[in-house]
């Protein structure tokens, strides 16, 4: 089965509202085996409206409408889409009746225009709108199928996962599962990645493999199709194995997993601890670290060490380092490291060192940054980051590179 879903409502047009709807009602849908392979969104105009209904209806067998159902006047729906497939409205007394002990149980008097959201397209299936006053419907009509939900989310989540989902199932004639799975990577773009799994991206069938960029991150969707999701789980596993005997070095989680959380995760299972000496950064990587549950297992403290005094006069860096080599250099960032750690007494330090931009500091370009890392029982490290973005940028993503480090070194 295909599915469109069709957010029907003029706020949505003018970015007053988020159709955060769609979103859930394709992610329910995928589980069912349902494909959606359009979105769209229209004001209330019920030509515009029809216009949608007869382009989607020749391309989806299931659409799906959010929105439209209360009392006002721009509130035409279930107008439009009667009026599309040639059919009348009824009148659904139990949904009348709901709506009528509303307004009693509230001791508000109910107003001639609320009867109108008790109106269901004739024939339909209806489903119960448990968390407010219209009910939705499911009407099916020469091979399509309309489902017609509120457009409150707070309404519309519950009714779709109560009775939606499983009108929607009586109508499959063959019940598949999707299984999907996020794969996470970084320290690579988007355009490398693919370059790396181009023949198994061209050659995808079932798994499907979808590469997308974002927030300094590359993720891959892998999506399986069965009826069996044990078979599903097996297909993902097989595709997932041979993208990472290509680029394993560079994957960190899967799906809401995040670099902060997976460093932490690994902290406490190493029963490690860790403090931070922070220049560019200015604290940044201390809270995103603080913003995770349990951080106080892992971090002693810290240090934000902007200006150059306070690297020597906190930290301990040699005035001889900062004269010959500057702030913004593999040995600062080492020395950061090393005293940090011992200043704190940790199993680890690490140090963010350089210039966030937008102007060049002591010589040095915008993006120039050192990360250095500290362990104990081990050599030192410093790594050169240049990056390109502009300055709250170079900032965030000097903080995931911290991270990006720091687990490759636990792991």
């Amino acid at each position: 089965m295909n599915a469109e879903i069709i957010a029907v409502g003029s706020e949505l047009l003018l970015g007053q509202i988020v159709n955060s709807n769609a979103q859930y009602i394709s992610e329910q849908l995928a589980e069912m085996g349902v494909n959606v392979y359009y979105h769209t969104s229209v004001g209330d105009n019920p030509a515009r409206l029809q216009e949608v209904i007869e382009v989607a209806k020749k391309r989806a067998d299931l659409l799906i409408f959010t929105g439209g159902l209360g009392p006002t006047k721009d509130d035409l729906t279930k107008e439009t889409i009667a009026n599309a497939l040639g059919t009348t409205l009824s009148m659904d007394h139990d949904a009348l009746e709901s709506i009528k002990g509303y307004f009693q149980k509230v001791n508000r008097e109910m107003t001639p225009n609320n009867e109108k959201q008790a109106l269901i397209l004739s024939g339909a299936h209806v489903l119960k709108n448990e968390h407010g006053m219209a009910p939705g419907m499911l009407l099916k009509k020469e091979g399509t199928s309309y489902m017609l939900l509120p457009g409150p989310p707070s309404e519309m989540r519950p009714m779709f996962d109560k009775h939606g989902k499983q009108a929607i199932l009586n109508l499959m004639k063959k019940k598949e599962i999707i299984h999907s799975r996020v794969l996470r990577f970084f320290g690579i773009g988007e355009a490398e990645l693919e370059t790396q799994l181009e023949d198994l991206i061209d050659r995808q069938t079932n798994p499907t493999i979808a590469p997308l960029a974002g927030d300094g991150e590359v993720t891959l969707r892998l999506t399986a199709k069965h009826e069996s999701m044990d078979i599903a789980v097996s297909l993902l596993d097989s595709v997932e194995e041979k993208i990472l005997k290509r680029v394993g070095e560079l994957f960190y989680g899967y799906n809401q997993d995040s670099l902060v959380e997976v460093g932490v995760h690994l902290l406490k299972e190493k029963g490690l601890t860790l403090s931070c000496a922070e220049s560019l950064t200015g604290g940044l990587f201390q809270a995103q670290l603080t913003s995770i549950p349990g951080a106080s297992d892992v971090l002693s403290g810290g240090v934000i060490c902007y200006q150059d005094e306070i690297k020597k006069r906190i930290l301990s860096v040699n005035d001889r380092t900062l004269k010959q080599h500057s702030a913004v250099s593999e040995q600062c960032a080492r020395e950061l490291a090393e005293n940090v750690r011992e200043l704190f007494s940790t199993d680890i330090g690490i140090s963010f060192t350089g210039v966030a931009g937008p102007d060049t500091h002591q010589g040095h370009p915008a993006g120039t940054v050192w990360i250095g890392l500290s362990m104990k029982d081990r050599t030192t490290k410093a790594f050169l980051l240049n990056l390109g973005g502009g300055r709250n940028g170079n900032r965030m993503r000097t903080a995931k590179y911290g991270w990006h480090y720091l687990i490759k070194e636990l792991s």
